[in-house]
Order: C-alpha cells, then structure tokens, then sequence
C-alpha cells in the first residue's frame, strides 16, 4: 500500500515505520527539526515493544501534496492541529482512500453515522468553525483508538515505549472489507489490530482513562505508575472516570467496567510518560479541548453535573496558561 503519515510524531512515527518495515511504500509529513533529522538521517525508531528498531529511509515533506493519492491516510497530530490540515491533505485522498485518525480524545466525526438523534452534530469543543465535514468526507474515514506509549526523544528520533494495541472500526459499526484490510496490514507490521464493532465504546474506555490521567499528570508531572501508586490522587481520578461515565451512558455508551477496573487498564502501561504531559515539558499546546473540553460540552448539553472533571480542567487550562501554551 500507498501510506502517508500525517502527523509523524510519536505515535505516527512509530506506525509508520513498522508499516514501512513490512514492506509498504511509507510517506511522512513533519515540520521543523524533526523533518529536517528526517529527511538527514532518516526516521530513527527505537523499539521497545518489538523487533523493528533502525533507521527507516523515508520520503518526507511538510507538505501533503508532494506525496499524491495514498491508499492509506494516518493522521497523527494533536487533534487541535487537525482543522487547519484537512483541506491541505486533499491531493493524498482519492475515491478509495482509507483516512484513520490515530488521535486522542473525542474524536471529531463522534456523531457521524452514530445513528442517535444527534446524528451528525458536531461537537464545538473540537470543531468551532463547522469546517471539519467540509474538509474532509467522512465516508473515508475508520476509527481508531490508540493505546500505544511513544516519545520523540530527539529530532527524527522515536521510541516505542509500550503498547501494541489499535482498534479500528466503521463509524456505522459495520464489518468492511476496507477495515480488515486495514487491520491485516497494521498485524503484520506486529500491531495487535482490533476490528471493532462498537468503536464509539472504544472511544469512550480509552477516553475515561484520557480525560483523567491526562492532566493530572500535566499538573503533577507523575508517570503512569506514579499516579497509580499515589491513593490520594487515585481518588480524584476514580471521581473523574465516573463522571466520565455518567456522560457517555446518557449518549447511549454503557462502558462496562468499574473506575478501579479503568485504573488497572492504566497500570499496564507501567512507567509510561503520558502524552500530555510530554506536550508540557516540550511547551508544546495541550489536547484540553478534544479529551477534557469536549466532555464537559457533551455533560453540558445533557445537563450533567461533572464538578471534579471541571475543576480539573480548570486547573490544568490555568498552568497551560501561566506557560504561555493557551
């Protein structure tokens, strides 16, 4: 296959290589030093999961339209970053294109083919202009729930650092031969790719681990074991699961675990290094609004209560503020 990674951070990067390892045709969209080591040295992947660690030379350009129609789209940005690149990823999709965003938080097509009396709203939080639809069909798109730990370490240089697992799936939660395909390309590159058929309950399982550790560990500067060994943080993150849980049954999405079953899902990552919290330490812009500020916009419209998840919120949007990253 054709592949284009937009986004070839952490995750992207990680997905990329391995795609290319296998024997794909792998094209990757940077910017700044990380596309200039890129294009140097080429992509550097240090794998701690797997077998695929060296160096990867790849086509790589900040710019999507060098690359022309792929048969496979990855987005890897920060889902702020998302709306200013959809119209700029138009020469990489033709009429059989397959777009996967690998991202954190809510997604932006949540409501698209979902099927409920909110059947192709949108969600302001994640796209206030309304453009997000126009850029991009949605018809192109599977889901994709990432639970996957990377760092980029150093300009071209990513480490895989914990985690396998991709699940993929229909916005209708129909069974495709397009996710399977998909599926089969991202097992083989030694992914544990699963073919959903609820995806929005996947969404919701990894967003209610998301919109809790996320920034607590922006405001604490823990590691995922720490905040795992730490109880009296743990109380706060079991408040902000159910919370997070009260807001997805009412949108139809009953997940069915208890928030100390939640936080054990979490300790598998062992020492991992969250992704906002790398965004900190980088002064890089926080995914506040797509993992903590969508949530508390879908309790609003419900007229859910959820005090701990906004007093968070609040808290963290203040010391993303105070480090000029908002």
């Amino acid at each position: 296959m054709k592949v284009c990674i937009v986004g070839a951070g952490s995750v992207g990067a990680v997905i990329g290589g391995k795609l290319a390892a296998t024997g794909h045709d792998v094209a990757l969209i940077a910017r700044g030093a990380h596309l200039a080591a890129l294009r140097e040295k080429g992509l550097a992947l240090v794998d701690h999961v797997d077998r695929h660690s060296g160096t990867y030379r790849l086509a790589a350009s900040d710019e999507p339209g060098d690359f022309g129609v792929q048969d496979l789209v990855v987005i890897g940005l920060k889902a702020h970053a998302i709306d200013a690149m959809l119209p700029r990823m138009r020469p990489l999709v033709g009429r059989d294109t397959v777009v996967v965003p690998a991202i954190n938080g809510l997604p932006w097509w949540y409501f698209y083919k979902e099927g409920g009396p909110l059947d192709g709203a949108r969600v302001r939080a994640l796209d206030p202009d309304g453009t997000m639809f126009e850029s991009l069909d949605c018809a192109h798109l599977l889901g994709c729930v990432v639970h996957i730990a990377a760092e980029v370490r150093a300009p071209g240089e990513v480490h895989h650092t914990g985690g396998r697992r991709l699940i993929l799936g229909e916005p209708d939660n129909s069974d495709s031969r397009r996710l399977h395909a998909v599926c089969d390309a991202l097992a083989a590159a030694g992914f544990e790719a699963v073919a959903s058929t609820n995806i929005r309950l996947d969404v919701w399982t990894k967003l209610l681990g998301n919109l809790s550790f996320n920034p607590i560990a922006a405001l604490t500067g823990y590691l995922m074991n720490q905040i795992c060994a730490d109880e009296g943080v743990l109380e706060v993150i079991r408040a902000m699961i159910a919370e997070g849980m009260a807001v997805s049954e009412h949108y139809g999405v009953r997940v069915r675990m208890t928030p100390d079953q939640r936080i054990d899902l979490a300790r598998q990552l062992g020492a991992a290094k969250i992704s906002m919290l790398q965004d900190l330490e980088q002064r890089r812009p926080l995914e506040l609004a797509a993992v903590v500020g969508a949530v508390i916009e879908l309790a609003q419209r419900a007229g859910i209560d959820v005090p701990t998840i906004r007093r968070v919120h609040a808290l963290t949007l203040a010391r993303a503020r105070a480090l000029g990253l908002a």
